[in-house]
């Protein structure tokens, strides 16, 4: 057992989780003067959450190598035994291995998906029918609340870096990440971050209520299970900021001899400009939150009126970060549909150095249209009107790269397999989703509609049809190269039109219910609302079973689908010229890009080689799409 405690692991990780309590009662203990009757439950909770996951840490071993540096001995040589995966256990350590935390990252947030999406089906079986079904108003609340800041916080954004964190060192022939070891610590970050979350339904007073939002004075004021929120964002948000600066630096610094940025594939040029958002943007959520957090332990009164303080700040400074966060759960997507219409229609991307410029615009303009947010908060009237035209012109660089994905199609050989059906049902629904955007970008619209259905109705067909379609398009486009296995096809377009269909039913319809005054955010509403609801609820469980297929699909191909080849796509990018799945250290020789990333159709194009810089020249004289003779098959 002592043997057990030494090695970093779970062992050691439950032992040092407890002793982190232990620890803040202590701190607690003797903060109130030595009286224990003085230590409270709340006050203990916010001190415990925040030591917890830095101890659970330290158990698993995340700080062992900068500890052993920080002792003032020699510094260990590098034995990268912690580095790739041989058995499934391998997932369930610190690995600094960017394919296998890329899984890490994938695997888990889908699993938050399924636990947001469980909560989702509770929702609608209380919506079914007016009057109570199932729940209580309160607890209403605090499924909407948790719902939302799981999918958001632990699904979209983490997700989204997950793929990312598997592709992205391959696409510009990279090793590994920049920062391997801070790297495993972002990931097993987000686990801790989940935990904290869950654990607000265990709190006195129920879970947090005050929706993802987290609105002060509410949030102040709301039952204890507000904090894990309040925490748990905290910790989300360091693991966020942690991956963006990772790939930051290895996008500037580790891109292979050649790849020059107007070289890199849009997936790439997607990640860097969605990093840059979440560096700058991310500190103000977590400022908000430390906002509320000291309003509630030290009662600093920010947000109290009475006391000097203003209420309208917390807004402002949670949408100067939640707006651009729209974007960071939206700009991946879109370097992803740009990888598969090229590769599926088998042309080159049309414009492509306007879609990398459109993408670095999107994140200029996302910080300058945070109030839109904001039309009916009481803010001052003069600011309504330039918001409401930062908000219509951000839909510019978007407009930019619908139309450049439909003429990247026009006249394509268009090979309609699951990963393009998803392709092309992301661009029907985030089209809609976008013109009910630019519709509540106008302020009497605004106000009419403001806290209605047909918002809920709007950040779902942006984030459910825009962001969601395009996960699962990347991870069934990514799947054989993650896992050395292809999914079953027909499972997968089977998939594709379950969600499809029964999406639209279930949030075409609340654009209606919004427009005729449904509320949103209630547990009960009037009879006139009653049909539409009914239509809903039917449609989400039909919703909520193709989930089920996929997860099945997903599963069943990883254990025993047909073995994948190293280029199932035809592709050029640099991730398809290895094996599936790739080496430990994804290349035996560093690549040398010699041409751009989609020159599909053109003579002798080729984008990367495998020899020499001496010898690439020679090699780019080969017929468009080939490789070079020592590149891995």
């Amino acid at each position: 057992m002592i043997s057990h405690l030494r090695a970093p692991g779970w062992y050691r990780a439950t032992f040092w989780t407890l002793v982190s309590l232990g620890l803040s009662w202590a701190i607690l203990w003797a903060a109130n003067g030595f009286d224990a009757d003085a230590v409270t439950g709340i006050g203990f909770a916010q001190v415990a959450l925040l030591a917890f996951p830095l101890f659970f840490l330290g158990g698993l071993g995340a700080f062992d190598y900068w500890f052993y540096w920080a002792s003032g001995r020699p510094t260990r040589p590098e034995d990268h035994s912690g580095h790739g995966a041989t058995s499934w256990q391998d997932y369930f350590r610190i690995n600094t291995d960017h394919k296998v935390i890329g899984i890490q990252y994938v695997v888990t947030s889908f699993f938050f998906m399924f636990v947001g999406g469980l909560m989702a089906m509770l929702m609608r079986a209380e919506l079914a029918a007016p009057g109570r079904q199932f729940v209580d108003p309160g607890a209403f609340n605090g499924l909407f609340s948790v719902h939302a800041s799981v999918l958001i916080f632990l699904f979209i954004i983490p997700v989204f870096a997950g793929l990312a964190n598997y592709v992205l060192p391959l696409m510009i022939g990279a090793p590994d990440m920049a920062f391997p070891r801070l790297n495993a610590v972002s990931f097993w970050l987000l686990p801790c971050a989940g935990v904290i979350m869950m654990l607000s339904f265990f709190a006195p007073g129920g879970s947090f209520a005050s929706g993802w939002t987290a609105y002060a004075p509410l949030s102040v004021t709301a039952p204890p299970g507000q904090i894990c929120f309040t925490i748990g964002v905290q910790f989300a948000g360091a693991s966020s900021i942690a991956t963006a600066l990772n790939f930051l630096v290895t996008i500037i610094t580790m891109r292979a001899p050649g790849m020059s940025f107007f070289r890199m594939p849009l997936l790439v040029w997607a990640n860097f400009s969605t990093s840059l958002l979440v560096v700058i943007a991310t500190p103000f959520v977590a400022a908000s939150q430390l906002f509320v957090l000291l309003d509630r332990a030290l009662g600093f009164n920010f947000f109290n009126a009475a006391a000097g303080g203003d209420v309208l700040m917390y807004q402002h400074v949670f949408w100067f970060y939640s707006h651009p966060a729209v974007y960071i759960m939206m700009l991946p997507g879109f370097g992803i549909i740009s990888e598969i219409l090229a590769v599926k229609s088998r042309k080159p991307v049309f414009g492509y150095r306007m879609m990398a410029f459109s993408l670095l615009a999107i994140v200029v303009l996302g910080f300058a249209v945070w109030a839109h947010h904001m039309f009916v908060s009481g803010m001052q009237s003069w600011i309504r009107v330039p918001m409401m035209v930062t908000t219509a012109v951000i839909a510019v660089p978007t407009g930019i790269k619908i139309f450049s994905w439909l003429a990247t199609m026009w006249r394509g050989v268009l090979k309609l397999d699951t990963p393009m059906l998803f392709a092309l049902g992301f661009l029907t629904m985030f089209v809609l989703g976008g013109i009910s955007g630019v519709m509540l970008a106008m302020i009497p619209f605004d106000i009419y509609v403001s806290d209605t259905y047909f918002i809920v109705a709007h950040i779902h067909y942006v984030l459910f049809g825009g962001s969601l379609f395009t996960i699962f398009a990347g991870v069934y486009y990514w799947f054989p190269k993650m896992t050395g296995r292809m999914y079953n096809e027909k499972l997968g377009k089977l998939h594709f039109w379950m969600t499809f269909v029964f999406f639209n039913i279930t949030f075409a319809p609340m654009h209606l219910l919004g427009l005729q005054g449904m509320p949103r955010r209630v547990a009960d509403y009037s009879e006139q609302f009653a049909t539409w609801n009914m239509i809903i609820s039917v449609a989400s469980f039909a919703l909520g079973l193709s989930s089920l297929i996929f997860l099945y699909n997903m599963v069943a191909s990883w254990r025993g689908g047909k073995r994948a080849p190293a280029n199932p796509w035809n592709a050029l990018t640099l991730e398809w010229q290895v094996s599936s799945p790739p080496p430990i250290f994804n290349f035996d020789h560093i690549p040398t890009v010699v041409g751009g990333p989609y020159e599909y159709g053109v003579p002798g194009a080729v984008h990367g080689v495998f020899e020499s810089p001496a010898t690439a020249s020679a090699e780019a004289r080969q017929p468009a799409g080939a490789v070079s003779s020592t590149a891995k098959e």
